[in-house]
């Protein structure tokens, strides 16, 4: 099968969306399909023996100075009628994937999109409230072009439909238990993480410093987590547009900051914590969660988003609400002094989180293709009308 995929983000950046996409060109490739990948900011040239096409882009420095809004150009369309895709699977679409959407309408192409981020929650966040309702229905629109529209966890299966969006599915969550497992544990990252303490009781946040993720709840969290347990520690691992602010914010002599990890270091440095704090209530599922928990490390995360389709309250891991500080302090103290708790804890993530491949969801991900790509042909309407007969350049199915 041939896949034109247009994703809103890709490598070089990091995320929980960019990994879902790497891992899943990855499994493809091995089931022996063909994926163009259209991609904003500058990525490599391919990626899993898969073509990526570099979009031209810019960056929204006033507002997420990572992000790369990709701007569509003729280029895309030629390429997209080169390659005659069986379907085309939009990621997020906003900008650029948006304009994936319209294209294989224009084309009249089998179209299946994926809801990773709730961008109208995250307006909230980052101070542009009155975007909220324009980009709800922007979303909405887009989605219900698609003959299936995928999730990644259940609670957000619940708000794609509450936004309005239609033909929901659930795409299987999954991680990398090869990567990440309890034997990268590392001295020598113990004591990185830990400021050259690494008997001290350790807590780790893995992902983005953005102003969306809640970390700010964590200050007051792990003064009060000192108290109760003395030389606690916290390392923040990763990097993003609010790291100077939190590094302001936390007490210096027992945060240490490492800025992004990746490959060996990340792995190690996930297995070599002893709980994993998880304070975001945006999570569409928390992939990151689902890495600790491949690491043998349980996570204490708040009870919102997709991270309750993670964590088996008190089974692998704890849920609190988010903001309650004393419900943090508890549980965290409850996992860095009872060991034996812990370890039982460790035993039942890693056992969760064995249940979940990469291809296993990859191939889920295969049939609803298959899927949207017979609904498209079964429900066909020729393209016509005064517009479409002017600006549609109809391509017949692909059966080669």
């Amino acid at each position: 099968m041939r896949i034109a995929l247009f994703t809103e983000v890709f490598l070089p950046k990091i995320d929980g969306v960019v990994t879902r996409v790497v891992r899943t060109l990855e499994q493809l490739g091995e089931l022996g399909h063909e994926v163009l990948v259209f991609a904003p900011g500058d990525p490599p040239a391919e990626y899993a023996g898969h073509e990526v096409v570099r979009v031209r882009s810019f960056s929204l420095r006033f507002l997420y100075p990572e992000l790369k809004v990709g701007v569509p150009t003729p280029a895309i369309a030629r390429r997209m009628e080169s390659f005659h895709p069986h379907v085309v699977h939009t990621v997020n679409p906003i900008w650029l994937s948006a304009y994936g959407v319209l294209s294989a309408g224009r084309r009249d192409l089998p179209l299946l999109a994926s809801f990773h981020t709730d961008v109208p929650q995250y307006t909230e966040s980052l101070r542009v409230g009155w975007a909220r309702h324009p980009i709800e229905s922007w979303t909405q629109f887009l989605h219900n072009k698609a003959e299936v529209n995928l999730c990644t966890s259940g609670p957000m299966v619940d708000r794609a439909r509450q936004v309005g969006i239609e033909r929901v599915e659930l795409w299987p969550k999954a991680v990398d238990t090869v990567a990440y497992h309890p034997a990268t544990w590392s001295g020598g990252m113990r004591a990185t993480l830990t400021d050259g303490h690494p008997h001290a009781p350790l807590v780790a946040y893995v992902g983005r410093m953005s102003r969306e993720k809640g970390l700010d709840r964590l200050v007051e969290v792990m003064q009060r987590l000192r108290e109760r347990v003395p030389g606690a520690r916290l390392a923040m691992v990763g990097s993003g547009p609010y790291l100077e602010d939190l590094k302001k914010r936390f007490d210096p002599g027992h945060t240490v900051f490492t800025g992004y990890l990746s490959g060996t270091d990340l792995a190690a440095a996930y297995a070599s914590a002893d709980v994993f704090a998880f304070p975001s209530v945006t999570e569409t599922l928390g992939l990151v969660a689902l890495e600790s928990m491949a690491s043998g490390v349980p996570v204490v995360g708040a009870r919102a988003g997709g991270i309750p389709f993670v964590i088996d309250d008190g089974g692998t891991g704890f849920l609190v609400d988010a903001e309650d500080v004393g419900g943090w302090v508890d549980r965290l103290t409850l996992l860095l002094t009872d060991t034996g708790r812990r370890a039982a804890m460790a035993v039942a993530a890693r056992a969760e989180a064995e249940r979940h491949s990469w291809r296993a969801a990859t191939e889920a991900l295969v049939g609803y293709y298959e899927q949207a790509v017979e609904t498209h042909w079964r429900e066909h309407r020729p393209l016509n009308g005064p517009f479409l007969d002017r600006f549609a350049k109809p391509m017949p199915r692909a059966t080669d």
